[in-house]
């Protein structure tokens, strides 16, 4: 089932690098008590991923900083080696942006936003979305129908919607 608005965000363990290494971090961790915005997307250092996506974030992430959001998370199906050298590529990392990866697509699948594209080599991707979410409970989510555009998921669009 795909989540929707008034749902509880579901936990799952997503993993970032840190100091020593991989480490894992839990959603519900990240979003208890706090404002959060997730932002997905079907693969690091593609192209809609890297010229869209990510640059709309960086772009918004002082305004939704005013709107009182805690942290804003870009979750990709990849290793977390992949998400750390991508972010600091895109500026990402720099801009304060937490690049986390969900390498076993946990919290993809138990969003209900996981598809395969076997001809571009995608499997067990994620959809192209962004969400915001207050304590772990979404009150805002856009879905793109494509992955391969970057229309209503876009950080401007959403910091629009809150």
């Amino acid at each position: 089932m795909t989540i929707s608005v008034g749902d509880m965000l579901p936990d799952a363990n997503l993993i970032r690098l840190g100091a020593d290494g991989p480490e894992a971090v839990s959603m519900h961790a990240l979003a208890k008590g706090r404002k959060v915005v997730v932002f997905a997307v079907p693969g690091a250092f593609t192209p809609t991923c890297s010229s869209a996506h990510v640059p709309s974030f960086i772009r918004t992430k002082a305004g939704f900083d005013g709107k009182g959001v805690d942290e804003i998370i870009c979750v990709s199906v990849n290793d977390p080696f992949v998400m750390k050298a991508w972010g600091e590529a895109t500026g990402a990392t720099g801009a304060g942006i937490s690049m986390l990866a969900d390498a076993e697509s946990t919290f993809t699948k138990a969003m209900g936003l996981d598809f395969t594209a076997p001809p571009a080599g995608l499997l067990a991707r994620s959809k192209r979305y962004a969400l915001y979410a207050e304590d772990g409970v979404v009150k805002q989510l856009h879905l793109e129908e494509s992955p391969g555009v970057c229309d209503i998921s876009g950080g401007e669009a959403l910091l629009a919607a809150i």
